[in-house]
Protein backbone atom coordinates (compact mmCIF):
# COMPACT_ATOMS: atom_id res chain seq x y z
CA UNK A 1 0.00 0.00 0.00
CA UNK A 2 1.44 3.23 -0.49
CA UNK A 3 -0.33 6.41 0.74
CA UNK A 4 -0.29 9.69 -0.59
CA UNK A 5 2.40 11.05 1.72
CA UNK A 6 4.29 8.16 0.83
CA UNK A 7 4.24 9.73 -2.60
CA UNK A 8 5.20 12.91 -1.31
CA UNK A 9 8.28 11.39 -0.12
CA UNK A 10 9.20 9.51 -3.24
CA UNK A 11 8.67 12.51 -5.17
CA UNK A 12 5.68 11.29 -7.32
CA UNK A 13 3.67 14.10 -5.80
CA UNK A 14 5.06 17.74 -5.13
CA UNK A 15 4.36 19.29 -1.10
CA UNK A 16 5.22 22.49 -0.19
CA UNK A 17 8.41 21.23 2.24
CA UNK A 18 9.73 23.10 5.26
CA UNK A 19 12.30 20.60 6.61
CA UNK A 20 13.60 17.03 5.76
CA UNK A 21 15.57 14.48 7.11
CA UNK A 22 16.92 10.73 5.99
CA UNK A 23 14.09 9.55 8.14
CA UNK A 24 11.65 12.30 8.34
CA UNK A 25 9.29 15.00 6.09
CA UNK A 26 7.29 18.28 7.29
CA UNK A 27 5.74 20.22 4.48
CA UNK A 28 2.56 22.19 5.02
CA UNK A 29 -0.84 21.13 5.09
CA UNK A 30 -2.88 21.84 1.76
CA UNK A 31 -6.06 22.44 3.60
CA UNK A 32 -4.47 24.40 6.53
CA UNK A 33 -6.76 25.02 9.17
CA UNK A 34 -3.93 28.43 10.00
CA UNK A 35 -1.73 29.54 7.68
CA UNK A 36 1.79 27.64 8.99
CA UNK A 37 -0.36 24.23 9.64
CA UNK A 38 2.37 21.84 8.63
CA UNK A 39 2.28 18.17 8.52
CA UNK A 40 5.47 15.84 9.90
CA UNK A 41 6.00 12.37 9.17
CA UNK A 42 8.14 9.69 8.97
CA UNK A 43 9.53 8.44 5.64
CA UNK A 44 8.95 5.06 6.37
CA UNK A 45 5.41 4.30 6.05
CA UNK A 46 2.92 3.07 9.41
CA UNK A 47 0.03 3.58 10.16
CA UNK A 48 -0.78 4.33 13.20
CA UNK A 49 1.64 6.42 15.13
CA UNK A 50 1.64 4.52 18.27
CA UNK A 51 3.01 1.01 16.20
CA UNK A 52 6.50 3.06 15.18
CA UNK A 53 9.37 1.41 16.84
CA UNK A 54 10.67 4.10 19.61
CA UNK A 55 13.88 5.24 18.16
CA UNK A 56 11.94 6.03 15.20
CA UNK A 57 8.83 7.31 17.30
CA UNK A 58 11.23 9.45 19.63
CA UNK A 59 13.08 10.99 16.39
CA UNK A 60 9.80 12.20 14.68
CA UNK A 61 8.88 13.85 18.14
CA UNK A 62 12.56 16.07 18.19
CA UNK A 63 12.03 16.77 14.51
CA UNK A 64 8.64 18.15 15.18
CA UNK A 65 9.98 20.21 17.69
CA UNK A 66 12.32 21.78 15.60
CA UNK A 67 9.69 22.28 13.18
CA UNK A 68 7.45 23.60 15.64
CA UNK A 69 10.21 26.73 16.66
CA UNK A 70 10.58 27.57 12.83
CA UNK A 71 6.90 27.95 12.98
CA UNK A 72 6.68 29.96 15.94
CA UNK A 73 9.39 32.29 14.40
CA UNK A 74 7.35 33.01 11.75
CA UNK A 75 3.99 33.00 13.05
CA UNK A 76 4.13 34.89 16.73
CA UNK A 77 1.39 32.87 18.10
CA UNK A 78 0.56 31.83 21.80
CA UNK A 79 1.61 27.99 21.05
CA UNK A 80 2.64 26.06 18.14
CA UNK A 81 -0.47 23.51 19.01
CA UNK A 82 -0.06 19.30 18.15
CA UNK A 83 -2.61 16.93 16.71
CA UNK A 84 -2.47 13.18 16.08
CA UNK A 85 -5.63 12.25 14.56
CA UNK A 86 -4.86 9.24 11.88
CA UNK A 87 -8.17 8.75 10.31
CA UNK A 88 -7.91 10.64 7.10
CA UNK A 89 -4.94 9.22 5.70
CA UNK A 90 -3.38 5.78 7.11
CA UNK A 91 0.55 7.41 7.20
CA UNK A 92 1.54 8.17 10.88
CA UNK A 93 1.59 12.38 10.97
CA UNK A 94 1.66 15.08 13.70
CA UNK A 95 -0.02 18.35 12.62
CA UNK A 96 1.54 21.31 13.65
CA UNK A 97 -0.81 24.09 14.20
CA UNK A 98 0.41 28.14 14.93
CA UNK A 99 -2.41 28.60 17.49
CA UNK A 100 -4.07 31.41 19.57
CA UNK A 101 -7.32 30.42 20.31
CA UNK A 102 -8.54 27.06 20.91
CA UNK A 103 -10.97 26.89 18.34
CA UNK A 104 -7.79 27.25 15.57
CA UNK A 105 -7.21 23.13 16.12
CA UNK A 106 -11.09 22.62 15.31
CA UNK A 107 -10.79 19.76 12.88
CA UNK A 108 -14.20 20.53 12.09
CA UNK A 109 -14.77 23.62 10.75
CA UNK A 110 -14.00 25.28 6.92
CA UNK A 111 -10.10 24.75 6.06
CA UNK A 112 -8.27 27.36 4.46
CA UNK A 113 -7.76 27.29 1.14
CA UNK A 114 -4.32 29.32 0.11
CA UNK A 115 -3.37 30.77 -2.97
CA UNK A 116 -0.39 29.05 -4.74
CA UNK A 117 2.19 31.72 -4.12
CA UNK A 118 1.28 32.28 -0.19
CA UNK A 119 1.73 28.49 0.30
CA UNK A 120 5.31 28.41 -1.61
CA UNK A 121 6.40 31.91 0.85
CA UNK A 122 5.53 30.54 3.64
CA UNK A 123 7.17 27.74 3.31
CA UNK A 124 9.84 29.63 2.07
CA UNK A 125 9.88 31.56 5.58
CA UNK A 126 9.04 28.25 7.72
CA UNK A 127 12.32 26.83 5.79
CA UNK A 128 14.56 29.80 6.54
CA UNK A 129 12.96 30.19 10.27
CA UNK A 130 14.36 26.73 10.80
CA UNK A 131 17.57 26.82 8.97
CA UNK A 132 18.20 30.08 12.13
CA UNK A 133 17.16 27.57 14.79
CA UNK A 134 19.33 24.56 13.68
CA UNK A 135 22.31 27.09 12.94
CA UNK A 136 22.26 29.87 15.40
CA UNK A 137 25.73 30.99 13.97
CA UNK A 138 24.31 32.09 10.67
CA UNK A 139 21.62 34.04 11.34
Amino acid sequence: MSTIFSKIVSGEIPAYKVAESNDYLAFLDVSPLTQGHVLVIPKKETDYIFDIHDDEYMGMWVFAKIVAQGIKNVFPCRKVGVAVVGLEVAHAHIHLIPLNHVDDMNFGRPKLQLPEEEMIKIAEDIREAISEVTNPSKS
